[in-house]
């Protein structure tokens, strides 16, 4: 049992004793003490004040007499107006410490077979051009996400939705037929959603010279656009697409094979996967027969011009097109029709899309619309809003080929990270292929920590250089951290030590401090897990190290001649490492054994 969980039922049964309150155990969360007063933990008196009718002060200092006399955990108390602050007894850290280290997996919760099943999609891209940036800060916080749900005791499916048709699509697909002369990835030398990409940007090349021509023979941009032969003939494809002429369905299907083998590659060099990915272009018909479905029920109507919508204007939000009067549908509609699919597939009791905040709106219409249509989970899904991420130099256009590719972003990463890690001499003693292994676990532990550690409702900006740094709030400063303490641990069992009985060591105050960060880490799992943030995992993680390597500096540990006292500190070694290992995993990074 932890210590909160010690703390928590102790003064649940003091209030009952002495006030005859009934409290649940569950409901009082002791909380670390502020470190301007003495205390390791802090519980709020003020819930049993009424009822024991007495002031804050009085009610806190009779629980605190009968923890000191009825709880061997408690050493001594003080009270500060309603806040009770307990001293633990220093040696009753010994057995929190053992409690961890004798649980496997600690601070995870394992799912059941009746556990809440929850569904996060993430990723999310187009075939028409590789993922860049946006896509990276997208899938690290969606994999997270559902590392650390999973962690909480959930079952979690993780799923992709790809966005394969559509006008984006047909420019790339009408480029590569103009100018492409029969270009593969391998003739070409390229991941293929780089080469897909590269038409992409030829496409608005082209599309842009045209329009400034016709603008200087006298047409408005407006009309100059819309005039375009070459925008005219993608519309054209497109039409021939939905019609499913077999020409166009083919070129479709080969150049999208090349692109999903480029995001496989992408993908698993990421550290991300999926459990089911879903496509677009099966599920926009899907869409279409649940609005339908709608409108026959009166939960939509139509217009006179045969387009179909929903009023949403009485729950406070406007009137929704759903599908255009020619019939086709708009992406509110194939996220219906993405979401029936999923609902046959998996019995969903909770729905989380990780995508960026310019689609706020997007989603509190999706909510009520599969509310409205019969989806239990509609009313209740989230959506996980996070924000942007520039680069130092600013936005990026992806039609304008500015963007940063995810690949070309990990290998400037692992470049950098091999450059810093050999000025600094971290990679000396390494054979070439350790060295190129640290320094790809480095870089993309860098970058994602960088991109993790920030509230993911905020704006940001990533900046490469910062990021790779083996001082301060870094990834490559944890896992270096890791790494000191796995070599201090092999050095031990060299020397022939072992991790003998410490019961009876009193430890001192600094070693105090990194217990009970130890033993706070499944209650930041579960706020994690309850607030959608990897950065309370990724910022604990860094508070954690810090707080080792004071107390690595401060105290001896291969040198401690006294073997209770140097087993103490080889058991808060071993159960530090364990720990930062299991945080960085929810993050999705990697940490090396050696540096």
């Amino acid at each position: 049992m932890s210590i909160d969980s010690i703390i928590a039922d102790a003064v649940a049964k003091a209030v009952g004793q002495l006030y005859n309150i009934d409290a649940d155990p569950a409901t009082i969360v002791p909380q670390t003490t502020k470190k301007e007063f003495e205390g390791n933990l802090t519980v709020v008196v003020f819930p049993w004040v009424k009822a024991a009718r007495k002031s804050p002060e009085a009610v806190g200092n009779e629980i605190g007499e009968w923890l000191v006399e009825n709880e061997p955990a408690v050493d001594r108390f003080n009270v500060i107006k309603g806040f009770l602050n307990l001293v633990i007894e220093p040696t009753f850290w010994n057995s929190v410490l053992e409690h961890m280290q004798s649980t496997p997996d600690y601070g995870i919760t394992a799912p059941t077979a009746d556990s809440p099943l929850v569904m996060v999609e993430y990723s999310s891209p187009n075939t028409n051009k590789p993922l860049h940036l946006g896509h990276v800060r997208n899938n690290l916080l969606g994999y997270s996400l559902a590392e650390i749900l999973k962690a909480c005791g959930n079952r979690v499916v993780k799923t992709n939705i790809v966005n394969d048709r559509g006008i984006h699509i047909c420019k790339s697909m009408l480029a590569w037929r103009k100018w492409g002369d029969g270009a593969t990835p391998e003739k070409a030398g390229k991941k293929g959603d780089h080469l897909i990409g590269d038409f992409y940007v030829l496409f608005d090349k082209h599309y842009k010279a045209e329009v400034k021509e016709l603008m200087e023979r006298g047409l408005p941009q407006e009309e100059a656009e819309k005039a375009s032969p070459l925008m005219a003939e993608a519309r054209e494809m497109l039409r021939a697409w939905e019609a499913k002429d077999p020409e166009v369905r083919r070129l479709w299907a080969e150049m999208n094979s090349w692109v999903y083998a480029g995001f496989d590659e992408t993908y698993k060099r990421m550290g991300v996967d999926f459990d089911k990915i879903y496509y677009e272009s099966d599920t926009y018909l899907e869409g279409k027969e649940k609005v339908l479905e709608g409108l026959e029920k009166g939960i939509m109507y139509k217009r006179e011009d045969g387009s179909v919508w929903a009023d949403l204007t009485a729950d406070g939000l406007d009137h929704k097109l759903l599908l255009r009067s020619d019939g086709t549908s708009v992406y509110m509609t194939q996220d219906i029709g993405t979401a029936k699919l999923r609902y046959q597939d998996y019995p969903i009791d909770k729905m989380i899309y990780v995508v960026g905040n310019e689609q706020n709106y997007h989603f509190q219409v999706l909510s009520l619309l599969l509310d409205k249509l019969g989806f239990k989970w509609g009313k209740d899904l989230v959506h996980f809003s996070y924000g942007m991420v520039e680069l130092p130099e600013g936005k990026m256009k992806s039609r304008e080929g500015t963007v940063v590719d995810a690949d070309d972003l990990m290998d400037e990463m692992v470049s950098t990270a091999r450059q810093v890690s050999g000025e600094l001499g971290k990679l000396d003693d390494c054979s070439p292929a350790e060295a190129e292994e640290i320094a790809e676990t480095v870089g993309l532990g860098a970058l994602k920590y960088f991109l993790l550690k920030v509230d993911p409702r905020k704006n940001m900006t990533f900046n490469p250089k910062e990021s790779i740094d083996f001082n301060g709030n870094t990834g490559p400063f944890i896992q270096y951290t890791y790494a000191r303490i796995r070599s201090v641990l092999r050095k031990a069992a060299e020397m022939g030590y072992e991790i003998e009985k410490y019961a009876g060591v009193v430890p001192a105050e600094k070693e105090i401090a990194l217990i009970q960060a130890l033993a706070d880490f499944p209650s930041v799992v579960a706020e994690a897990g309850r607030n959608y943030s990897p950065a309370l995992i990724a910022n604990y993680a860094y508070d954690l190290v810090k707080l080792y390597n004071q107390f690595y500096h401060d105290f001896s540990i291969l040198k401690e001649e006294d073997t209770g006292r140097r087993s103490l500190r080889l058991a808060l070694s071993d159960q530090t490492a364990k720990t930062v290992k299991t945080a960085m995993s929810l993050l999705g990074i990697n940490v090396p054994e050696r540096m």
